[in-house]
């Protein structure tokens, strides 16, 4: 039985579509959640007939958790078993990450435990690496330190900048989210 997954973003949902165009016998996405009211990706799981829900974090002010306790009783009322981070751009709070712990997963543009945070393709080059790449891992209360699931990797090339890094390790992205998002579905109960 496929496991019921949400995927939460913040922009475009360009990892959420490669999530939705995997053919996948091990998971669903059921719901699609974003905290920005004007997300493209809310408009790519309508397109997918995923129910896709705006929940604005800005009337909540400073109150993270308060955003967070009624994304977590939303996630409960449609019986979602796993969490997937994709461009999600908050950083989530020991109460969400506690509810969802062993649930919730994130893909990071970065071979971790190298570059955790942001700005990772301009830390890369700025640290003269020869190879990039990304990391789709468990979520724990430190940032970007969760058991990691899987990595994909590529050579820096001469010439390469940030921007190019960036398209390039989101080819990466697509490819490796949907295997490890299934894997997982299939592992955990």
């Amino acid at each position: 039985m496929r496991k019921r997954v949400a995927v939460l973003i913040s922009g475009r949902g360009s990892n959420l579509q490669a999530l939705l165009d995997a053919e996948q016998d091990a998971y669903e996405i059921a719901l699609v959640v974003s905290n920005v009211p004007s997300a493209a990706g809310l408009d790519r799981a309508r397109a997918a007939g995923v129910e896709a829900i705006a929940l604005d974090h800005k009337p909540y002010g400073p109150n993270r958790e308060a955003f967070e306790r009624d994304l977590d009783a939303l996630l409960v009322q449609r019986n979602i078993e796993i969490v997937a981070l994709a461009g999600f751009m908050r950083v989530l709070t020991p109460f969400f990450v506690r509810a969802w712990a062993g649930r919730l997963v994130n893909i990071h543009p970065s071979l971790l435990p190298k570059f955790p945070g942001v700005k990772t393709h301009q830390r890369a080059l700025d640290a003269g690496e020869s190879e990039h790449g990304c990391t789709v891992h468990m979520v724990v209360e430190e940032v970007d330190s969760g058991e990691i699931l899987g990595q994909a990797r590529m050579p820096i090339l001469p010439g390469d900048t940030p921007e190019t890094l960036a398209d390039r390790v989101l080819t990466l992205e697509h490819d490796l989210y949907p295997r490890c998002l299934a894997q997982l579905a299939r592992t955990r109960s």
